[in-house]
């Protein structure tokens, strides 16, 4: 469950509000064993995948650094090839 959540700091372009949410709803659904809520606990989930994506976003917005800003196709490319030695047979 936790290899979906991605690096989201020091990228050209910033990470989207999408990329954002979608970090936000594996860590909640990481923390709380479940990835689809039962109705009961529907609202306390959707309640904690906002909070977890605001508070992510204002610290992706606090980050500094002074390394240059990575590129998504480079590291998508070096992602793939440690998935390739990882599985080869």
């Amino acid at each position: 469950m936790c290899r979906n959540i991605r690096t989201l700091h020091n990228f050209e372009p910033p990470a989207t509000l999408d990329e954002v949410e979608a970090a936000a709803l594996q860590y909640v659904r990481k923390v709380s064993g479940s990835t689809k809520p039962s109705a009961a606990n529907a609202e306390a989930f959707a309640r904690a995948v906002e909070a977890v994506t605001a508070v992510t976003r204002q610290l992706l917005e606090e980050l500094v650094t002074t390394a240059p800003p990575k590129d998504r196709e480079v590291e998508a490319a070096k992602a793939r090839e440690r998935s390739a030695a990882r599985y080869a047979s």
